[in-house]
């Protein structure tokens, strides 16, 4: 690593050393931490340990079972694939070094008085043939195509720095002169039950209303339900996050503002989505959501989120089909990690008609404090409707699973929606306290 730092020119890349985990760290999911060290696109990033480093210790140490550690690797390639598919180039450099030169090596570091071996590095010596068996099994499982594996024998200091500069000069070489066109892309699967069934938003029932008496008798009720479970998450170290999908007007910030007025203003951040900015644009789409993931016992709410990919992005154009496409994939990957960690995670769609859509549109034009919701977008989005609709219903068709099912609420009653909107989150809340 020093040796690259010394040959590459510094304002180009950073080094990001994954050595003890902090406590912030501990607290969210495992690839939170390596999200955050990642390299935004056009810069080189060394990263010292990087995720491969607890799957094999733990599996070393028996503190993770071979199903376990099968799981880890499985993420790891999921990782990996989603990296390179975005475009990054991934290296991936394995030293070997012989059990006798290792600790010829250890032996010299003791005897010159530099330092003190860590319990890391004594027990690494002690398990070098354990160890050596899981990174061989590690390799293997994840040497691919777009990410293979370089072994560079490590016993000479000046071979391993020759070879692996030559291996980065290569594959930097390499990659700079693909086209465009040669790319691997990600063929998109089509779902054959995808129209040949009833529309999913047409299953919603948009007649469901509420009187006034009704609403504030029901809203209280499950206001004090969140109010009492919000503390209970924070005292369990249970983390929630919420996430708002649904039409222009269609009662998002409502149902947001009642639930956020039941919690106590300490719990909570509320992270409204808009459009990317230079600094997100330059990563993976995902890490402006991953950096916001909320620590254990605290709720993240996002108004908009990374369906945005699949829903916007995809009708709008601004994102190619290999890239929409392959979302699906990589979103339940990211959701299937936060609910591994632990998060309890709820998904609304809040669906209204176009007419009582075109009503609010005419509401918000007429009042001065509502005009400022109401953009030329918001009527471009209207025109394009239909190719919106056949976006929500493959996105809940491919993402709503058993345990991150879509919640589709009613919205062309706001009381409606706002109570169904409550009392959902109150029943998930409850439902992940009550698990293990």
């Amino acid at each position: 690593v020093n040796r690259l730092v010394s040959w590459l020119d510094p304002r180009g890349m950073h080094t990001a050393a994954f050595l003890d985990e902090s406590d912030e760290e501990r607290e969210r999911p495992p690839y939170w931490r390596f999200s955050r060290r990642l390299p935004p696109r056009g810069r080189i990033g060394i990263l010292f340990g990087a995720w491969y480093s607890d799957p094999i210790t733990g599996r070393v140490r028996k503190s993770r079972t071979r199903e376990q550690f099968a799981e880890d690797l499985a993420w790891i390639a999921q990782i990996e694939r989603m990296l390179t598919d975005d475009g990054a180039l991934v290296v991936k450099l394995w030293f070997h070094l012989p059990k006798k030169a290792q600790k010829a090596r250890q032996d010299a570091i003791v005897r010159a008085g530099q330092r003190k071996l860590t319990v890391f590095e004594k027990s690494y010596a002690r398990l070098y043939n354990r160890f050596a068996r899981v990174s061989e099994a590690t390799l293997q499982f994840t040497d691919t195509g777009a990410a293979p594996w370089h072994v560079v024998e490590a016993t000479d200091s000046h071979y391993r720095d020759m070879m692996a500069c030559s291996i980065l000069l290569r594959s930097l070489e390499r990659r700079l002169h693909q086209s465009a066109s040669v790319m691997r892309h990600c063929k998109v699967d089509q779902d054959p039950v995808i129209g040949q069934r009833r529309a999913v938003l047409d299953t919603v029932n948009l007649h469901s209303r509420l009187d006034l008496k009704q609403y504030a008798k029901k809203l209280t009720s499950e206001q004090c339900r969140l109010s009492a479970l919000g503390w209970q998450a924070y005292e369990s170290r249970r983390s929630v996050v919420i996430i708002f999908e649904g039409w222009d007007a269609s009662g998002k910030g409502g149902a947001i503002r009642r639930a956020t007025a039941a919690l106590d203003g300490r719990l909570f951040q509320v992270i409204p989505v808009a459009a990317p900015t230079e600094e997100e644009k330059a990563q993976h789409y995902l890490w402006r959501f991953w950096r916001h993931l909320p620590r254990a016992g605290y709720i993240t709410i996002y108004d908009r989120s990374w369906y945005g990919r699949v829903l916007v992005e995809r009708v709008e154009g601004l994102a190619s089909r290999a890239q929409w496409g392959r979302a699906y994939s990589e979103i339940s990957a990211f959701e299937r990690q936060l609910q591994d960690h632990g998060i309890c995670l709820v998904k609304f769609w809040l669906h209204i008609s176009p007419e009582e859509q075109l009503r609010r549109f005419r509401e918000r034009r007429q009042h001065d404090y509502k005009q400022f919701k109401l953009t030329s977008e918001d009527w471009r989005n209207r025109k394009r409707r239909s190719a919106y609709e056949q976006a929500v219903d493959e996105m809940v068709a491919r993402t709503s699973t058993e345990k991150a099912p879509w919640h589709l609420v009613a919205g062309d009653c706001k009381r409606h929606a706002r109570v169904t909107v409550l009392r959902t989150i109150c029943d998930s809340l409850e439902s992940a306290l009550r698990k293990k």
